[in-house]
């Protein structure tokens, strides 16, 4: 009613306001839209199989950390109730008994005969993978110090924080005691200068040749194309729904062609005058360290702490979104990861290599889950068995089951369901014997 009467107050211009003319509207004020790496990183076009590989990396590292903690007990398994108060060193934000559920392939949960409460240890299948990795690592040390190496060359003065290269040892396929198991090996090549600085002893330029002039050769070679149009370029693959504005393609092609000083080389550019260049030579420069890495992808976090020595001083998250053919940022998984776009082919690295093999194989056992979990394998072969009518098999065959289940240390359910497929059989073969002998 009051505004009503406000209204006829305006239409028969009766009446004065006491505070100003009365506005109708509401007055909106116009805001600048903000362009920083957050809103970019927020408007980016997601790759929805990368960040659910992300996830899944992700659970991979929270059972490879619960793993290694019933490992340092002593009999190498741990109760529940002392798990429990460790799941938030992890990062674990559920119950650990529900996280240890949800992976049977690779925790074993079970009941202490001499304590009774509940215990997890950790599977064969998922021990057997962990002593894989260790033992491809160390077959493969070789070419883990020609890695070391090009990273220490890809530096300005040929040295590493140690700091800095304990943080990506998993990434670069380090082993964990590196510094005294592999770098004393090799003292014609790498030198430990202080506690904390590792330094290049020698340059070998038969390595100082970039990851990404094999594949400007391989198209210079098969696509029958200029040198000019393959000698500094990048391969480019934008994800599925990347929306190309207009003269976006232009300026994309005059990148392509802009000449930069290589990751092995000398940069003599002056930064202010070669903006666009030096920028370029840092690109190479991050696909260089990202094509060394084991699955080709690398916390953004870790990755900042190369900045100074490799002479990338400008914001990296700000560079990587500006090429989103070349790198992916994921923020899945609780935390930002950088990704090679190319080195990734449906969720599955291209060209893969010992380390990503076994790596591969226990996230395998992630995505099983609960599948394939005490098969019923003797019930299916009880069930052969007595499809063609050898009764007298088939009770020899349940007392050698009978026999089994009560070595098993599956969990109760699978026991209980294996029980009830073998009585089932028993109540069938029962009905058909009093069919035959009525």
């Amino acid at each position: 009613m009051h505004a009503l009467s406000v209204r006829l107050r305006i239409l028969s211009g009766s009446g004065t306001f006491q505070y100003g003319p009365f506005m109708c509207g509401v007055q909106r004020r116009w805001k600048k839209p903000v362009d920083s790496a957050r809103t970019r990183l927020e408007g980016r076009t997601r790759d929805h199989r990368l960040d659910k590989l992300m996830v899944q990396l992700r659970n991979l590292k929270l059972a490879l950390a619960v793993c290694e903690l019933i490992s340092q007990q002593r009999n190498e398994y741990a109760s529940l109730q002392l798990l429990s108060k460790w799941r938030h060193e992890v990062g674990l934000n559920i119950e650990i008994g529900a996280f240890l559920k949800k992976y049977p392939h690779i925790f074993q949960i079970y009941m202490h005969p001499v304590k009774r409460n509940h215990c997890c240890k950790i599977t064969q299948k998922m021990t057997d993978l962990i002593a894989e990795e260790e033992a491809v690592i160390r077959e493969n040390e070789t070419s883990i110090v020609q890695r070391l190496k090009k990273l220490l060359m890809l530096s300005t003065n040929g040295t590493l924080n140690m700091h800095a290269l304990w943080l990506v040892r998993k990434e670069l396929g380090l082993p964990d005691d590196y510094r005294s198991s592999m770098l004393p090996k090799y003292p014609y090549d790498l030198y430990l200068e202080t506690p904390d600085t590792l330094s290049l002893v020698s340059r070998d330029d038969e390595l100082a040749v970039a990851k990404i002039e094999e594949w400007r050769k391989k198209e210079y070679t098969e696509k029958w194309l200029a040198e000019s149009e393959t000698k500094y370029t990048f391969p480019i693959n934008f994800p599925t729904g990347f929306k190309i504005e207009k003269g976006f393609r232009e300026k994309l092609k005059n990148w392509q062609r802009l000449p930069y000083t290589k990751p092995y080389e000398k940069n003599d550019l002056h930064p202010i005058h070669n903006v666009e260049r030096i920028e370029k030579r840092i690109v190479g420069i991050l696909h260089e360290l990202l094509s060394l890495t084991v699955e080709k992808m690398i916390p953004l976090e870790r990755l900042s702490h190369f900045r100074r020595v490799f002479a990338m001083e400008v914001n990296l998250q700000e560079l990587l979104l500006k090429y989103p053919g070349i790198f992916y940022i994921s923020t899945k998984g609780s935390a930002q990861t950088v990704i090679l776009r190319e080195s990734y082919s449906k969720g599955c690295l291209v060209e893969p290599n010992p380390v990503y093999d076994v790596r591969r194989k226990m996230l395998d056992l992630i995505l099983s889950g609960c599948r394939n979990v005490g098969e019923l394998e003797s019930a299916a072969w009880l069930a052969e068995e007595y499809d063609q009518g050898s009764c007298h098999e088939l009770h020899n065959n349940m007392c050698q089951v009978d026999t089994i289940l009560e070595l098993e240390t599956d969990s109760d359910s699978t026991e209980r369901s294996v029980l009830r497929s073998m009585e089932e059989l028993r109540y069938q073969h029962f009905c058909d014997t009093q069919e035959k002998s009525e």
